[in-house]
Formats: C-alpha cells, sequence, structure tokens
C-alpha cells in the first residue's frame, strides 16, 4: 500500500483509533439523527448535464423521503426543486427522467413554470394567495464538471471546494463531454449505509477479499485521506492475469489519447462526503452513491459515463470492466452483510483502526464531531437526541 496522507485536524478527536460503535449501525434514533445533521445538508449526485439536454429535459432523485427534480430551463440553466405541488403535497414528476415543457399537477392542475413559478391556477379567485409566493420550494444546485448535484439543506462546502485537492488530477478526463453508458441501476441491500462506505474506502481488505483487484494491481493499491474526500488507487500491473476476463482487459485496453502517460492504465476512485463515489478509469467514468433508507437498508445508485470511442478495443475493455467488477460487486455484497450481522453481537463495540486506515479514521472522526453521542460505545437511552446533553456539535 502506498503511504496514506493524514487527514486534516481541525478537531482533535480522542477516540481517533477507534471505529464507530456498532449501535451507530442499526440505531433507528441515531440513524434518524443521521439524516438530519449529516445527509440532508450534503451533496447528492443526480445526474449529469448530458442527461438532461434539451428544454424541459428533467430527472429525478427520491432519497430520505425527499423527493428532487433537477430540470433544464429555457435559459439553458439547471433548476432543482422538491417534487411537490404547494397545493396539496401531491408528487408533480413521475418516473426517473422525462421532458416536461411545463410542470402541471395531477390532482388539481396547478401550473409551474420551468423556473419554478406558479403560473396557472384554477380557479384563483376563490384563494387568498400571492402566487408569486407560491412557487416551487427550490433546492441547492451545483454543477461540478458536467454532474449536477443538489442539497437539501446549506452551510459546507461546495463540490468543488470539496475536489480542490484533485482537480489537476480529474481534469484530463474530460467529465464534462460524458454521456452515459448504460442505465441507473439500483441495488438494495439489507446494511447500514455507513457499511458501504466503510467498505468502498477500505484498503486492507483488497489483498484479503478481492483476488481479482490483487491479480490486476498487485501490491499497487493505495490510499489517502483528505477533509472530505478519500482517493483510492491501482495501477493496471503488466503481467498477465491468470484470470480469462482479467487477462483480456489488460490486453484490450487501448491508449486513451486525452490521458497522459501516467494514467493509461490506472484505476482511480474517489469518495466525497459523506456516500457518493467516482471510479475513474481510463476506459469509462462511473458515480455511485449509497442513500439511506432505514437503519439497516441501503440503496446502491448507480450509472456509467464514457466519452465516444467506437474502437473495437474500447469497446471490449468497457465490457470486460463490467465483468471484472461485477464479481468485486459481489464480493463487497457478502463482505459488508457480514459486518452487519457482526455488528447485532454484544459481544462486539467498536474496533480498531490501524495506522493505515486514514479514510475510516477521517470519517469517523467527522461523524463523532457531528453526532457526539456516537463517542459513546454502548447505546444511550432511547430519548438522547432530545435531551440537552444531546446537543449536536457542526464542522
Amino acid at each position: 500500500m502506498a503511504e496514506a496522507k493524514p487527514a486534516g485536524q481541525a478537531w482533535s478527536d480522542p477516540d481517533a483509533g477507534w471505529s464507530l460503535p456498532a449501535w451507530t449501525y442499526s440505531d433507528p434514533e441515531f440513524f434518524d439523527a443521521e439524516v438530519a445533521r449529516v445527509i440532508r445538508p450534503s451533496w447528492q449526485i443526480v445526474c449529469h448535464e448530458s442527461d438532461v439536454p434539451a428544454t424541459g429535459d428533467f430527472h429525478t432523485l427520491d432519497y430520505v423521503g425527499e423527493s428532487v427534480v433537477v430540470v433544464r430551463t429555457r435559459d439553458g440553466g439547471i433548476n432543482g426543486f422538491t417534487n411537490v405541488c404547494r397545493h396539496r403535497g401531491a408528487r408533480l414528476l413521475d418516473g426517473p427522467s422525462g421532458c416536461a415543457k411545463k410542470i402541471v399537477c395531477p390532482y388539481h392542475a396547478w401550473t409551474y413554470d420551468l423556473d419554478g413559478r406558479l403560473t396557472g391556477l384554477p380557479m384563483r379567485e376563490t384563494y387568498a394567495l400571492d402566487p408569486s409566493k407560491h412557487g416551487l420550494a427550490p433546492v441547492e444546485v451545483e454543477i461540478w464538471r458536467g454532474f449536477i448535484f443538489v442539497r437539501l439543506e446549506g452551510g459546507g462546502p461546495s463540490v468543488a471546494e470539496m475536489m480542490a485537492p484533485y482537480e489537476a488530477e480529474v481534469a484530463p478526463y474530460r467529465f464534462e463531454e460524458l454521456s452515459a453508458f448504460g442505465r441507473v441501476t439500483l441495488r438494495p441491500r439489507p446494511v447500514n449505509w455507513k457499511n458501504v462506505g466503510d467498505n468502498y474506502s477500505d484498503g486492507l481488505h483488497i489483498a484479503v477479499a478481492h483476488p481479482g483487484l490483487k491479480r490486476l494491481m498487485g501490491k499497487g493499491y493505495g490510499v489517502e485521506a483528505s477533509e472530505y474526500v478519500d482517493k483510492m488507487w491501482g495501477p493496471i500491473v503488466e503481467r498477465p492475469s491468470a484470470d480469462l476476463s482479467e487477462r483480456a482487459y489488460q490486453h484490450f485496453l487501448p491508449p486513451v489519447p486525452h490521458l497522459p502517460p501516467e494514467r493509461q492504465r490506472l484505476w482511480t476512485y474517489f469518495k466525497l462526503w459523506p456516500n457518493i463515489a467516482f471510479d475513474i478509469y481510463p476506459d469509462q467514468i462511473d458515480f455511485m452513491q449509497w442513500l439511506p433508507v432505514s437503519p439497516t437498508e441501503t440503496l446502491i445508485r448507480e450509472i456509467a459515463y464514457c466519452l465516444p470511442d467506437g474502437r473495437r478495443e474500447m469497446k471490449a475493455a468497457r465490457y470486460l470492466n463490467w465483468r471484472i467488477n461485477r464479481q468485486v460487486n459481489a464480493e463487497d455484497t457478502t463482505l459488508i452483510a457480514r459486518v452487519q450481522q457482526g455488528m447485532a453481537s454484544q459481544s462486539f463495540t467498536v474496533g480498531p483502526l490501524s495506522e493505515q486506515e486514514v479514510a475510516l479514521r477521517n470519517f469517523c472522526r467527522k461523524i463523532r464531531h457531528i453526532l457526539p453521542e456516537s463517542r459513546q460505545h454502548r447505546a444511550p437511552l432511547p430519548g438522547w437526541s432530545r435531551r440537552p446533553h444531546g446537543v449536536f456539535l457542526n464542522d
């Protein structure tokens, strides 16, 4: 493993060498507090600008009890709103994507323009309201290198600020020019959302539990952590793999003209606080997010993007990439289930973290800072989040 860089030390964590306690991975009250203090104020990825190319094109994202829609406006911009009519709270737009020149509520036909303004109100004279004050509820939108993010509540850094330490590494991949390669997949998992993220940033299990990645990367897998982003990486070795799909990927992966030499055969992963990841390959780019559903349920949402490339070798490499990572995903699914099951034991509270587990240390530090009750190794009495000593702290 390459040398790991320590995360920022804005707050001194007395439990820096320990994981979060097991009870925080199943406790309903802690889950509600996380949704309020971690997920709602965080950025969530919706889609890429290429997914909404024309006026009225929209994508929706449902998470933590909210439905959010992003839509291409008449002036070419992107707006984001909660997908909720201001009359009776009905859901406005159905499905993950579509096109609507106007947004019309299917319940009472309240009509909104693409900028969120209320423009149509049947029986207007019977309502004592100012239409200008009853437009769709906006959500914060940020476009970072072509990807569209939304945030239900503000206060933290932008996506650009979080990714600033790695902009030079990302720039050659021409994110802004990507288009979808495949479709969005949704994979429910019976585990707490943190278990998915912990596993993603865990570099120590690669050599043990992912024999395919070990064959492809040898001993070159590395991990580092900045304040809001974990970075993992591994170069594809020259020695042919014993596995047919892996060996074929090594063989067929063609040179990529827009990438510098050191990135021609490098796999890089970025995890953005708290639950989004980009898998960056020479042949394609994937995004992945793990959306909390309940204390012990998570929905993994992901899709691949790529640049136009009609070469047969590139088509083969992209297919083989999918085959390789399908096996990695299956291995990870088993691993996170084992952890979730094991955490139910009363014998387990917290686990020691290696000095090399910098990404996990950084994540645990931030959670302990935002949710101080997570410093307790055993679950506090119910109602802790409503008591004075359960006050939350913010970064």
